[in-house]
């Protein structure tokens, strides 16, 4: 019979999310083990389809995590300036970095180079175990541990879980947390493209009365990611188009900015839905990331909201390790539960309220937006604090977060 292993700190999943929040755990000395029902693989050849967008904050925890320097320099792209504008009308607003005297406003990377540079990262420290292409087959929790059984046949127990495994989170399901739950009616596509204009390193994004249409820029000057948001009819319209065509549809739909745009990858769509979980924490368990919340893709913070969730989770539990206090008891968590609660509902309210300003051809709504968008675009103090938030900057980020961690 198998003996059971023992650590501080479980997580389940070996994402992003799940791989930031070990590498910090074990970075403070704490015991963990990352379960991963798949593996991380090292990103070559043409660009992966599902990117993120990097922001100050979230390249800062990389770094004081000591991934950053396993990011192939070539898979980053740095963009200095960020277009919106409305197709429709006059509204529009520029953001440039070099206004508050930064390089750039975050990076574009995939997210399998980034999870294999956490990964690469995670392998170096002897406090962390990672067991991967293994799934978690059934869970219990006693007064003091949660126990864990594996599909390979192993035990492990652990004063903390950390449910880090997905929108779908098993781990989620099993202890019946309930969602709200919201489908947008929408469908993003995916896929690489190249455009006749070099994009410049600028983010842009163009809102028409189907929906948001985001083009990304990636680490060749012609070379970019395209988020399409439209309703599920219009997706199967668009899929079904050919090459020629749909390139030719993207190019209208992106008024021209770029020029012409042609495929340079397969196109790949997936439905749009919020998911906000009634509890964050409980007895011996805290979600994060998307486990815990997903929204809108409308600004790319998503996988930013996840990383302040790793981060706050390995501020909290470091500092209750080192008070000598039971980590996994959850009068001891809900202070964290709250934090990360409070942060998800308010980054998922400002992306419902933006994503209604910029639906419809409503008359009145339509002044509204763009009198909102030219309005901060020409008022400095309120622009800034606009740019403060795409960089990521808040008043209560996690040490982990932060060029001075004090």
């Amino acid at each position: 019979m198998l003996s059971t292993q023992t650590y501080d700190v479980a997580i389940v999943g070996g994402g992003m999310v799940g791989l930031a929040t070990a590498i910090g755990l074990a970075m403070e000395g704490i015991k963990v083990v990352v379960i991963d029902a798949g593996q991380t693989q090292a990103v070559s050849g043409e660009p992966k389809l599902r990117v993120s967008a990097i922001n100050k904050a979230s390249q800062q925890l990389i770094t004081n995590l000591g991934a950053w320097p396993y990011l192939a320099a070539t898979r980053v792209s740095p963009y200095q300036k960020m277009q919106v504008w409305d197709k429709d009308s006059l509204g529009k607003i520029d953001f440039d970095a070099h206004s508050l005297s930064e390089t750039h406003l975050g990076s574009i990377i995939e997210n399998d180079a980034i999870a294999f540079a956490l990964a690469e990262r995670a392998g170096e420290l002897t406090e962390l175990t990672y067991i991967e292409n293994t799934r978690l087959e059934r869970i219990a929790f006693g007064e003091r541990e949660a126990w864990l059984t594996l599909d390979n046949g192993e035990s492990l127990s652990a004063a903390l879980l950390v449910a880090a495994d997905g929108a779908n989170s098993w781990v989620r399901e099993q202890c019946k947390i309930p969602m709200t739950f919201w489908d947008y009616n929408h469908h993003a596509i995916v896929a690489t493209i190249r455009t006749e204009l070099p994009h410049g390193e600028t983010a842009r994004q163009v809102f028409d009365k189907e929906g948001p249409l985001a083009f990304l820029p990636l680490y060749e000057k012609d070379l970019c990611s395209i988020v399409w948001s439209v309703s599920p009819e219009k997706v199967e319209q668009l899929l079904a188009l050919d090459k020629v065509a749909f390139e030719r549809a993207l190019t209208a739909a992106f008024d021209g900015r770029l020029g012409m745009c042609s495929l340079e990858s397969d196109r790949q769509s997936f439905p749009l839905r919020m998911r906000y979980a009634r509890h964050f924490a409980g007895p011996r368990l805290v979600l994060a990331g998307d486990a815990a919340h997903t929204i809108h893709p409308l600004a790319g913070q998503g996988v930013n909201l996840g990383f302040l969730d790793a981060a706050a989770i390995v501020e909290v539990v470091s500092e209750l390790k080192q008070q000598g206090k039971d980590i996994g008891d959850y009068k001891h968590l809900r202070d964290l539960e709250r934090w990360r609660k409070a942060e998800a509902l308010e980054m998922i309210t400002a992306m419902e309220g933006f994503k209604r300003l910029f639906q419809g051809t409503n008359p009145v709504t339509k002044a509204i937006r763009d009198i909102g968008l030219n309005f901060v675009d020409n008022f400095a103090p309120l622009k800034t604090l606009f740019i403060q938030q795409a960089l990521g900057n808040k008043n209560n980020l996690p040490k982990l977060c932060r060029r001075n961690q004090n």
